[in-house]
């Protein structure tokens, strides 16, 4: 069914909200709709006594690693955790290095650091904003002081990396791929399920993800049965039986509670990221209605980049658009929620100054940071709240 006209922008001194506010994610409609769900799985574990790891923690366990394919599952404490502990487990240590994004959240490169590892910044696909392949291929080939012994892709808003061509690179060189799938839970590389593709994965359910726990929480896939049962021990202070110590390791432990709020969210998971592609559908019509992503260079708003083999979950909607932040401030004016991830590549953040990385060094990272914006997106939001979305974007460029 054909989508009704963009309407005329209006002067923007005589404009009204027709909304109070649009937020960037609303956790509170999804809640109205499973809260029962909720609170009965909440009952069952207080009534249990079990808090940290327990049946609730092995069941969520059993229950992803069917839903990603039969990659076994270990929960953990937060995303982060789970890419340390991905890493550390398939024997990354100190003298390594890693190659990964430089367009990622801080996460994907501290926790190499925190494996004693070296990251290795790429830049990325410029229409996909992933890892590139033929640039890792490249740092690969070129050597380097310190040996490089994994690739982590990032499967960067929902839309996994290019696995085909990242597995191709990995053998040729003899590395593992660790996933950091934090953000891309249901999603697929053709016939591959995010966190099925590689030697581990790493998930996050922080409650910003299309998967969320109430809290911190995270999970690593993999199909060697060894590495996972040394993922249980560095998730247990590296203990392999009560107070016996094998190794040393970290409380990285998933607690019961979150354990239980994610079997809720998981039985409703596939219908949620349905609606999420939906709703990234009727973004990209109502931007292609308004005019505003034609025109070739001169096009104000670029969408997102959708590749051919990637079935996308959308945990993020971001757009890439001239005069970014006056944008966001207009928008934010009309209480329309907007977030920039991330303003900053990895590369040019200070902290990683000593990684001798320098302005312009990698191009598609930084001027991505200057252009990507985020809209509101979640399963729950309303054609109406997308029009005004666009509306408003429009009127801004008029």
């Amino acid at each position: 069914m054909s989508r009704p006209p963009i309407p005329k922008p209006r002067a923007r001194s005589t404009v009204k909200n027709r909304f109070d506010s649009i937020p960037l994610l609303d956790l509170h409609r999804q809640y109205e709709q499973i809260r029962d769900e909720v609170l009965t799985a909440l009952e069952r574990v207080c009534a249990s006594q079990r808090f940290i790891l327990g049946p609730e923690v092995e069941a969520i366990e059993r229950e992803i690693e069917v839903f990603v394919g039969g990659a076994t599952a270990v929960g953990c404490s937060s995303g982060t955790d789970a890419i340390w502990l991905a890493l550390a487990a398939a024997g990354i240590q100190p003298g390594d290095a890693v190659i990964t994004s430089a367009f990622s959240f801080f996460a994907s490169a501290s926790a190499i650091i925190r494996a004693g590892a070296r990251p290795v910044l790429v830049d990325v696909d410029p229409m996909t904003l992933n890892l590139d392949p033929e640039q890792a291929r490249d740092r690969l080939d070129s050597g380097g002081d310190n040996r490089v012994h994994a690739i982590l892709p990032v499967h960067l808003y929902g839309q996994c990396a290019d696995m085909d061509r990242l597995r191709h690179v990995a053998d040729e060189f003899q590395v593992v791929i660790i996933e950091d799938a934090a953000q891309a839970l249901g999603g697929k590389w053709r016939e591959g399920a995010a966190g099925s593709m590689g030697t581990a994965a790493a998930f996050s359910f922080y409650p910003s993800k299309n998967l969320s726990a109430y809290g911190e929480a995270g999970l690593v896939t993999t199909h060697e049965e060894e590495l996972a049962e040394r993922l249980r021990r560095l998730r247990n202070h590296g203990m392999a039986g009560r107070y016996r110590h094998e190794e040393i390791g970290w409380n990285c432990r998933m607690d019961a509670m979150q354990a239980a709020v994610l079997r809720v969210k998981l039985r409703h998971i596939n219908e949620w990221n349905q609606q999420r592609r939906l709703r990234a559908s009727a973004y990209d019509d109502l931007f292609k209605s308004a005019g505003l992503s034609r025109g070739g260079s001169e096009r104000p708003v670029q969408l997102p980049g959708n590749a051919a083999g990637a079935l996308h979950v959308f945990h993020q909607y971001v757009i890439r658009v001239r005069r970014r932040d006056e944008l966001r401030t207009f928008l934010s004016e009309r209480n329309i929620g907007t977030e920039v991830y991330y303003p900053i590549p990895l590369h040019l953040q200070e902290c990683f100054a000593y990684l001798g990385y320098a302005e312009g060094d990698l191009p598609e990272a930084e001027r991505a940071a200057a252009e990507v914006l985020a809209l509101p997106m979640f399963p729950e939001l309303t054609e109406g709240e997308q029009e005004w979305v666009v509306e408003s974007i429009a009127e801004f460029y008029a």
